[in-house]
């Protein structure tokens, strides 16, 4: 018996602290994420949906559900992977994001990938 997943997804996360669109004394505080998604098993798949929860500082949570990400519901052949670049806005200068992405593979199995727990701060937040 194969002890391997059903299917095997890897997720890589890059974040930024946007200055130039933050307001810091409004506090407005705008993050860019780039994710980086890799089909690593044997079977295509589709990303269909998101779901993120994002907690500010103040751990305050806030949810999304929604249809793919950016506008796409990128379709990706084994190795292949995907990256993009969406962004969030804190009312807080440090918070964190997670969640999934639910997949569907050619043969009908829906799956859901799970995005890492990542940190969202302005540079010298954190030491």
């Amino acid at each position: 018996m194969n002890d391997k997943p059903a299917h095997e997804t890897e997720i890589d996360i890059e974040t930024r602290y946007i200055v130039e669109q933050s307001e810091p004394e409004k506090e407005r505080f705008v993050f860019a994420y780039t994710i980086t998604i890799r089909n690593k098993s044997e079977t295509p798949a589709r990303l269909l949906r998101r779901h993120w929860i994002i907690t500010d500082g103040n751990g305050n949570v806030h949810e999304i559900n929604g249809e793919g990400v950016v506008g796409e519901q990128p379709y990706l052949k084994p190795g292949e992977g995907f990256r993009y670049t969406s962004g969030t806005v804190l009312p807080t200068p440090l918070g964190s994001m997670h969640g999934s992405y639910k997949m569907i593979t050619d043969d009908g199995h829906e799956f859901d990938a799970a995005i890492p727990t990542f940190t969202l701060s302005i540079p010298n937040t954190l030491h």
